[in-house]
């Protein structure tokens, strides 16, 4: 059974190999999807996250279990890559027209997640300004929380991809294919697995007539980030896959020091036409 539904700014794919699977498994899968989605969404001035650039300078902000997760995971990426992952990059592609500008940002010298601070579990503040962009890092969160929702309904075999960030899991393999840096409307399968999940950055698919800028940004230079190839990471959860997927992609360094920490591997497929 596959089932397909856009969302997270691309098209969410569950595919579920049991016979006769239950619908209300698919059902919470996508709905938890969707709760991500409400939560941490840039473009949504009333969510979390908007809440959390919005007021987070000024007084506690409250959020969700799953934001608060989210944001640990961000902040734990950000020291274990020595800064190399920062969420707190939205300003920038607010400025390049890549992200919806919900405040005047010439009015602020924005904090990174560094800045982000927890006064209790649930409740975060910031001594500066931030703009955090959590699109990809909650993207393979919603990957994860709808794998949990799958199995928590006794699907025992399946798989979600959420343009690119996959997760799979049962007790058979399931072939893994990317896109072709050099044709990216053409798959190539580089493997299998049967648990596990793996996310892919490039910019094969960037829109120039949006704004001429990456969307990639370097925190550490504060500069938008150029390259043909593309970088996927394969790791436990997707979250990690995608935040390292950044880390690698940046860095173009495929053996970062961060990935042994979280037990991840890094995979980097040439654009053969721009050899």
């Amino acid at each position: 059974m596959i089932r397909c539904k856009p969302l997270l700014g691309t098209f969410v794919e569950i595919r579920i190999e049991d016979q006769l699977p239950p619908l209300k498994a698919l059902e919470e899968a996508f709905l938890a999807i969707e709760q991500v989605q409400s939560l941490m969404g840039f473009h949504n001035p009333d969510s979390e996250l908007s809440q959390i650039n919005a007021r987070s300078h000024l007084e506690s902000v409250r959020i969700h279990p799953w934001t608060a997760e989210v944001l640990r995971i961000a902040k734990e990426v950000y020291l274990q890559s020595q800064g190399l992952f920062n969420c707190g990059i939205g300003h920038h592609l607010v400025k390049a027209g890549l992200l919806p500008k919900h405040k005047k940002l010439k009015e602020y010298a924005f904090g990174g997640i560094e800045d982000l601070q927890f006064i209790k579990p649930l409740l975060v503040r910031s001594p500066l300004p931030l703009c955090l962009d959590l699109g990809g890092i909650a993207k393979g969160y919603a990957v994860d929380k709808a794998v949990d929702a799958l199995i928590s309904k006794g699907i025992k075999v399946g798989s979600v991809n959420a343009g690119g960030d996959i997760r799979v899991f049962g007790n058979h393999s399931q072939d893994i294919q990317i896109r072709n840096p050099s044709k990216p409307h053409e798959l190539i399968q580089i493997g299998s697995m049967a648990v596990g999940a793996i996310a892919t950055s490039s910019l094969y698919f960037a829109n120039r007539d949006t704004s001429p800028k990456s969307f990639m940004v370097n925190p550490l230079n504060q500069e938008h980030v150029e390259f043909s190839e593309s970088y996927s990471v394969v790791a436990s959860r997707c979250v990690y896959a995608d935040a390292l997927s950044k880390v690698v992609s940046i860095s173009r360094n495929t053996h970062h020091p961060c990935l042994s920490h979280f037990s991840a591997q890094a995979i980097r497929i040439p654009n053969t036409q721009s050899l």
